[in-house]
């Protein structure tokens, strides 16, 4: 209760915690301007807190975001992570992100070796799929 004896409503305050769509498209909107996606999935704790996972868990990562691209054929690993992980506004998200970058077979063979992106493909958003996002 306030104190004039009115009770506020907060309902409609939204979290610290969720992800911020809007930012993830604006993101996935600059990505998209340097290089063609085939795929996109983010996964991480912040996602799996939004499908109803437990609190008491070890967290990891708070974004996990995995990208395809043909086009990264030929550009060295290290630079493309640091080019897309630049490209992500930590501020806006609320946390870091671990960036994963690879070309088509590159990603079938991490998919398999690689738990946090096999967790962000299985258990995270299939960013492809998002109705409001559509890659070029």
């Amino acid at each position: 209760m306030h104190a004039t004896g009115v009770r506020r409503d907060n309902r409609g305050v939204e979290l610290g915690t969720a992800v911020n769509r809007r930012e993830l498209q604006r993101y996935l909107s600059r990505i998209s301007d340097r290089w063609p996606i085939t795929a996109a999935y983010l996964g991480g704790a912040r996602v799996a807190d939004e499908f109803g996972a437990p609190p008491q868990r070890e967290r990891g990562p708070e974004f996990v975001i995995v990208l395809v691209s043909a086009a990264y054929e030929g550009m060295p690993w290290l630079e493309r992570v640091y080019q897309a992980g630049s490209l992500w506004d930590a501020l806006e998200m609320g946390a870091p992100a671990d960036v994963h970058c690879y070309t088509p077979p590159e990603f079938e063979r991490k998919r398999t070796t690689l738990r946090a992106v096999r967790e962000a493909v299985d258990g995270g958003l299939d960013l492809t799929e998002v109705a409001e996002y559509r890659f070029n």
